[in-house]
C-alpha cells in the first residue's frame, strides 16, 4: 500500500486544494450520526449545513462522497525543536537552520494527519539560549495560513543561583512570542519552587502553563496540583505516566486531587517524549473516572525518545481505545475536543456558525477510520490544506474478482505484477 499525496485524488476538489476563495462547499459527507449532508464554509466559518443535495456551491466543491467529516483533530503536546532528528549522525543539531526545518517539516507531517492546530514545547536556555525558540517561531510565521503553531518555552532550571539565567530567559521568551509557559519541574533540585517560578511568569504575563512530569511521585504531585490550581483552567500537565505504576490506591487518590484542582491531564498513547526518561502510559480510565480533563497528544515524532513515533493524533485515539479501554467517541475527543479546550481554542462541531477546523477521513463509521485511516482531507480555516490519498492494490486472481474497483494505474512500474482490482481505503 501507498500513501502520499501522488496517488489519484478524490473527485471535484483539485481547485479546492489551491483556492483562497471566501466559499467552499463540502458536499455529500457522512457524519458521526449517520447523516449525509452538505457543508458550506464562508470565511473561515461553517456558514450552513444541509441535507444532502440541499446546498449549492457558490465557490469551490469538495465531493465528500464515502468519508466520514469530523471535527479536526488538535495537537497539544509536540517537540518540534527535536522532531524527526533519529536519523541524525552524531548529535542533534541545533543550529536555528536545522531546527526551522525540522519543525516545519514536523508541523507539516501532523498537518497532514489532521491536526490543524498544533502546540510545540521547545527547550530554551543551556548554550543553545533562545535559538531553538525563535527557529521554531520563525516556522511558524511561514506556516501561517496553513497551520496554527503555538510554542511552550521549557527553561530547564528555575531555582536557586543556576536558575536565575532560566527564570530571565523565560521572561524574554514570553515577549519573542510563546505563548505559554512551561518545563519539567522532575529536572530541578527543587521541583515545587520550579512550579512556583513558572506559575509566577504565567501569572504576570497571563500565559497558560503546562507542566511535564511523569507524576510517579504522588506527594508531589499533590503539591503542583494544589498550587496550579488558582490559574484553572489554564494549567495543563502531562504525560503522567508514572501514575500507571503506582498502587491503584495511591493513583486513585492523585487522580481525585488531579480533578478537584481542575487541571488537564495531556496523556500520550503513543509513548513518551524527550522531556520524560521512563516509557509508557497514563491511565486513562481512572483519570477518567476520577472527572480529571484528560487529552491526548502525539509526544515524540521520531526523535531519540522515539524513533518511530507518528505524530498522529487518529493512532492516538486508536491506541486509547484499543488499549486504554475508551469507548471510540470518546477516544477521539480526547484528541479533538478535548485537545482543542487544553489549548485554549475554541469548540469546533459540525454546525452553523463553528469554526471550519475539519478532517475528513474515507470511511463510513467512527470506530473503522481510527482503525484504517488512510485517505483524509483536511480544511483550516474554510479551505482545503492538506490531503493524502492512499490505493490498496491486488493481483487479478479469482478471490479479488468481486472487489470494488475504483482506479487501475495508468502506467504500472516496469516489472511490477499485474494490475488488478484497486481499492481506495
Amino acid at each position: 500500500m501507498s500513501a502520499d499525496s501522488k496517488q489519484p485524488q478524490p473527485p471535484d476538489d483539485r481547485s479546492a486544494a489551491t483556492a483562497d476563495s471566501a466559499s467552499l462547499l463540502l458536499s455529500n459527507a457522512r457524519l458521526t450520526d449517520g447523516r449525509t449532508v452538505d457543508v458550506r464554509l464562508v470565511g473561515g466559518r461553517i456558514e450552513a449545513v444541509g441535507t444532502a443535495g440541499s446546498l449549492t456551491a457558490v465557490g469551490a466543491r469538495v465531493d465528500l462522497a464515502g468519508y466520514l467529516l469530523l471535527p479536526a483533530p488538535a495537537e497539544p503536546h509536540a517537540h518540534a525543536d527535536t522532531a524527526l532528528s533519529a536519523d541524525s549522525p552524531g548529535p542533534v543539531s541545533y543550529a536555528p537552520e536545522e531546527v526551522q526545518r525540522r519543525a516545519t517539516e514536523a508541523a507539516l507531517l501532523q498537518l497532514g494527519h489532521g491536526a490543524t492546530a498544533q502546540r510545540a514545547h521547545v527547550r530554551i536556555g543551556d548554550v543553545h539560549g533562545l535559538g531553538p525558540l525563535e527557529a521554531v517561531l520563525q516556522a511558524r510565521r511561514s506556516l501561517r495560513g496553513l497551520v496554527d503553531l503555538t510554542t511552550v518555552a521549557v527553561p530547564r532550571l528555575l531555582t536557586g543561583t543556576a536558575g536565575a539565567d532560566g527564570l530571565a530567559m523565560l521572561r524574554d521568551a514570553v515577549k519573542m512570542g510563546a505563548s505559554v509557559v512551561g518545563g519539567c519541574p522532575d529536572l530541578d533540585p527543587d521541583p515545587a519552587g520550579y512550579v512556583e517560578a513558572v506559575l509566577e511568569v504565567a501569572a504576570e504575563q497571563g500565559c497558560p502553563v503546562d507542566l511535564h512530569t511523569d507524576a510517579d511521585e504522588p506527594a508531589r504531585l499533590a503539591r503542583f496540583a494544589a498550587m496550579a490550581g488558582g490559574l484553572r483552567p489554564g494549567v495543563t500537565i502531562g504525560p503522567c505516566a508514572g501514575l500507571a505504576r503506582l498502587p491503584s490506591d495511591v493513583a486513585r487518590r492523585a487522580a481525585d486531587q488531579l480533578a478537584a484542582a481542575g487541571v488537564t491531564v495531556v496523556c500520550l498513547p503513543q509513548g513518551g517524549c524527550e522531556a520524560t526518561e521512563r516509557r509508557g502510559a497514563a491511565p486513562v480510565r481512572l483519570l477518567r473516572s476520577a472527572g480529571v480533563r484528560l487529552a491526548a497528544g502525539g509526544g515524540a515524532l521520531r526523535d531519540v525518545s522515539n524513533p518511530v513515533g507518528r505524530g498522529d493524533p487518529l493512532e492516538a485515539a486508536y491506541l486509547l481505545a484499543s488499549l486504554g479501554g475508551l469507548p471510540v467517541e470518546d477516544a477521539y475527543g480526547a484528541v479533538s475536543a478535548a485537545a482543542r479546550t487544553a489549548m485554549g481554542l475554541a469548540e469546533v462541531r459540525v454546525e452553523a456558525g463553528f469554526p471550519a477546523e475539519l478532517l475528513a477521513v474515507r470511511g463510513e463509521r467512527l470506530s473503522g477510520v481510527l482503525s484504517l485511516a488512510y485517505s483524509r482531507i483536511v480544511v483550516h480555516r474554510g479551505r482545503v490544506v492538506a490531503r493524502t490519498s492512499a490505493v490498496r492494490e491486488y493481483c487479478d486472481s479469482a478471490a479479488a474478482l468481486d472487489l470494488p474497483r475504483q482506479a487501475r494505474p495508468e502506467r504500472p512500474e516496469p516489472g511490477s505484477p499485474p494490475a488488478g482490482p484497486v481499492v481506495r481505503s
